[in-house]
C-alpha cells in the first residue's frame, strides 16, 4: 500500500476544539454507526475540509479510519495531496479496472487509510448504487473502526443519497449565511428519503468576531491551562 503525507490543514484553538467536540459527538452517536456519509446543499461550503479533518482527528484518537473521497464528479481532494506515481481512484475499483488494493493510501505516521475518487466516470452515480460500492463497505465496516465517505453536495446532484442508502448515518455541512432556511430543508428531507439516519448539521465558516457570546467564552477557555513564568 503506497503512503501519503496530507498537507496540514491550519487550525486555531477555535477550530481545533470545534473538530474534537464534532468528534466526540460521532463517538458517542452510537457503536452501530461506523459508515458516516457527508453531505452539503451546495459547493465550496468547506464539506471536505471538514470531513477530512474529523478523519484525521479520529485517527489522531487511536481509531482505524478509512477515509473515501466519494466526489467522483468534481473533486479537489486529489489536487490539493500530492501522490507518487500515477493516482488510481474509486472510480477505477467501481468500474472494475483495478482491484481495491491498489486504489487504497496509507496516511504517513496514522492510523488513517485513503481512497481518493480517481478520474470523473461517465456514470457515477450507476457506480455508487452498484455491488463493487456496497462489497468495499460490507468488507470496511468489518476492517475499520470509521469509515468516513465525503460524498457530493445533494443540493446539486442525486449520489449523496444513493451513498446514504448503503450508509450507518449522516451529516449535513452548512455554510454560514450562505445556504437559505428553505433550501437546507428541501435537501435535509431529501436525505431523510433516502432512510439513513441524520446525525445532526455542522455549521460551517461562522464568522466568531460577529458573534461577542461564543467569542469571548473561547476567548477565556483559550487560556485556561496556561501557566505564565513563574506561576504555579
Amino acid at each position: 500500500m503506497q503512503e501519503i503525507e496530507l498537507k496540514e490543514i491550519k487550525k486555531d484553538y477555535r477550530s481545533n476544539e470545534a473538530y474534537k467536540s464534532l468528534r466526540t459527538n460521532i463517538e458517542f452517536s452510537g457503536e452501530d454507526n461506523k459508515v458516516l456519509v457527508f453531505t452539503s446543499c451546495t459547493p465550496n461550503e468547506g464539506k471536505s475540509t471538514v470531513t477530512i479533518a474529523l478523519a484525521q482527528s479520529l485517527a489522531e484518537a487511536g481509531k482505524k479510519v478509512l477515509f473515501i473521497d466519494a466526489d467522483l464528479r468534481k473533486s479537489v481532494l486529489a489536487g490539493r495531496h500530492k501522490v507518487n506515481g500515477q493516482l488510481k481512484g474509486l472510480s477505477h475499483f467501481l468500474s472494475g479496472q483495478t482491484e481495491l488494493g491498489e486504489v487504497m493510501y496509507r496516511v504517513k505516521d496514522t492510523n488513517m487509510v485513503m481512497i481518493f475518487a480517481g478520474v470523473v466516470p461517465p456514470n457515477p452515480a450507476e457506480l455508487l448504487g452498484g455491488k463493487r460500492f456496497e462489497s468495499l463497505l460490507t468488507s470496511a465496516r468489518k476492517a475499520y473502526d470509521y469509515v468516513i465517505i465525503d460524498a457530493p453536495p445533494l443540493g446539486s446532484v442525486i449520489d449523496a443519497a444513493i451513498i446514504a442508502k448503503q450508509s450507518d448515518a449522516s451529516v449535513l455541512v452548512i455554510s454560514a449565511n450562505t445556504v437559505s432556511h428553505k433550501f437546507a430543508k428541501v435537501v435535509k428531507e431529501q436525505l431523510e428519503k433516502s432512510g439513513c439516519p441524520i446525525l445532526g448539521v455542522v455549521l460551517n465558516k461562522v464568522d466568531m468576531a460577529q458573534n461577542k457570546y461564543y467569542g469571548k467564552y473561547y476567548g477565556t477557555y483559550g487560556d485556561y491551562g496556561r501557566v505564565e513564568e513563574g506561576k504555579v
